[in-house]
């Protein structure tokens, strides 16, 4: 393979700053389909953390262009994030297709910042002919800053402190960006961050997320694309343990409600780590969307120079593949197909002192009666239970949580011994009644295998917080954990663990009705929380609603 040419080019937008654009041609003369993504770290770095280095793109084929955009890298203006990209996305499309080297063909791709960039545009006159949006959502609330009320603390933190010691670099603030580092790479982030953001980042979107409630829609954006989006083919990716599963769940039924059918990947991956990610079908992707297609209208399309046979999750035949936490084979199975299986818990009231005693019960007639049962779990300030692992962890992925399980601040309810494979598709949810001692209280839910070597897995986590009067009155409680595809094997077990905390995936709940922001402090309250089981259950329910 030849090598491509390099070279930077600069697109003025429509109040006239310039944004930096790094160019990536094939060998040979153009023009060529274009492959465009739009990025905040630097044009350099091309997301090569979870994707084929720009220069293997256009070995195959494709121009590809990564943008700086507004306020980053060597771009002009300041950066405001998600708001300001929509206008500036639509001007570097139309610009793109006014080049030379363009045959007027334009893909898109990137994960995370850089696969909502794809979908914020302006209007329907300048959109891309295929796109490949990859753990990226559309509401900044749910998608992207929270979950179950809760703020995502140590991630919000982390990503908004890579940003903000970037911006530090930009304006040459070396001691803000060694302040930021030094914190990193300490830990001391999770304490210290928030007010490193309000100083050095006060205008960033991390900064402000975390003076929004989490609880509360209000103050929140969310984005709509142009609905002749939801039309376009579209590459979707995803992971079970990425905390941006959700919107790129929403993503897929959108387009197939427009009537669309777009290809879709969720893997056992987390958010950077994607076990040798989908390069091969993202070029088949392209290829037959802005190559094949383009051929179509004036002969037939040349074969597809892949290697064969294609392991099913870059076969492009397969439109959608879902891989197992299990055993990690891939299925051909769409998110919303339901396991559809129902546990009733039971507990002797000792479930958070032997984490062998409470129950896990599949849910028929003759369960009801077996179920029930009261039990305290009590939340000591000074050592919160920590959150480990699953899509909201620094350590994200799946992870033995043995020893965690072991702790009196966490109450396990187990399946017997399975006789027989059990396949788990959807979004687990537990549901029961719980009333605190104090007007606040988080839950943290784990759904984990416990192995025939009694280690025991965790697979998907959750979380749910109330603040107020309310916590102490018994009422019903919902948490909802993340969507998995899980099969368990004979001689395994299913497990739920709770607790009351997660640190530092969440702030610690002082327990007075204020909203976390941090970790423990002296005023925090021990809190005491009553689950009543006797109507409690564990349900797997569709990860999707109906179209």
């Amino acid at each position: 393979m030849r090598t491509s040419g390099v070279s930077d080019h600069w697109i003025q937008t429509a109040d006239g700053l310039n944004l930096c654009c790094r160019v990536w041609t094939p060998p040979g003369p153009g023009p060529w389909p274009v492959l465009l993504m739009r990025q905040p770290y630097g044009r350099a770095i091309a997301s090569t953390v979870t994707y084929a280095h720009p220069q293997w793109y256009a070995g195959h084929g494709f121009a590809v262009v990564v943008q700086d955009v507004r306020g980053r890298g060597d771009s002009d203006g300041e950066f405001r994030g998600f708001r300001q990209e929509a206008a500036d996305g639509s001007r570097t499309l139309a610009w793109l297709r006014a080049q030379s080297w363009c045959n007027g063909r334009v893909g898109s791709y990137g994960f995370s910042y850089q696969g909502l960039t794809q979908l914020l545009l302006t209007d329907e006159q300048h959109l891309p002919d295929a796109l490949a949006p990859a753990m990226a959502g559309l509401d900044e609330r749910r998608h992207w800053a929270s979950e179950g009320d809760c703020h995502w603390w140590a991630l919000g933190l982390g990503w908004g402190l890579q940003l903000a010691a970037q911006a530090c670099q930009r304006r040459g603030d070396q001691q803000g960006w060694r302040e930021i580092r030094r914190s990193l790479e300490c830990g001391d982030f999770v304490r210290d961050g928030q007010a490193l953001l309000e100083r050095l980042d006060p205008e960033g979107m991390a900064a402000a997320w975390l003076q929004l409630d989490p609880a509360e829609p209000g103050g929140w954006r969310r984005h709509e694309p142009p609905p002749a989006i939801w039309r376009k083919p579209m590459l979707l990716i995803g992971g079970w343990h990425d905390p941006h599963l959700l919107g790129v769940l929403e993503l897929w039924q959108r387009a197939r409600a427009a009537g669309a059918e777009p290809w879709l990947r969720l893997g056992a991956w987390s958010h950077l780590q994607w076990k040798g990610g989908l390069d091969q079908l993202q070029l088949a992707f392209f290829r037959r969307h802005l190559i094949e297609t383009r051929e179509a209208k004036t002969a037939s399309p040349g074969p597809l120079q892949l290697p064969l046979p294609l392991p099913l999750p870059q076969n492009p035949e397969i439109t959608t593949a879902l891989q197992d936490l299990g055993h990690e084979d891939w299925q051909p199975l769409e998110p919303s197909d339901c396991s559809d299986q129902r546990w009733v818990l039971s507990s002797g009231g000792l479930a958070a002192v032997d984490a062998t005693e409470g129950q896990l019960i599949p849910s028929d007639a003759s369960a009801v009666s077996r179920a029930g049962g009261r039990i305290t779990v009590v939340h000591d300030p000074w050592r919160p239970l920590p959150g480990r692992g699953g899509h909201l962890g620094l350590d994200a992925g799946a992870v033995l949580r043995t020893d965690l399980d072991q702790r009196t601040d966490v109450a396990c309810f187990n399946s017997a011994v399975l006789d027989q494979p059990l396949m788990l598709l959807g979004r687990p949810v537990l549901e029961l009644e719980a009333m605190a001692d104090q007007p606040g209280f988080d839950l943290c839910a784990a759904l984990s295998v416990v192995q025939r070597d009694g280690q025991v897995r965790q697979c998907s986590t959750g979380v749910a917080r109330w603040l107020g009067e309310n916590c102490q009155t018994m009422a019903r409680r919902m948490v909802e954990l993340q969507p998995l595809l899980l099969t368990l094997q004979p001689g395994e077990r299913l497990r739920l663990s709770l607790g009351l905390a997660a640190w530092p995936q969440i702030a610690v709940n002082p327990g007075d009705g204020t909203q976390p922001r941090g970790a423990a402090g002296p005023q925090h309250r021990v809190i005491s929380v009553e689950l009543e089981l006797r109507t409690a259950s564990l349900s797997i329910q569709p990860m999707v609603g109906a179209n």
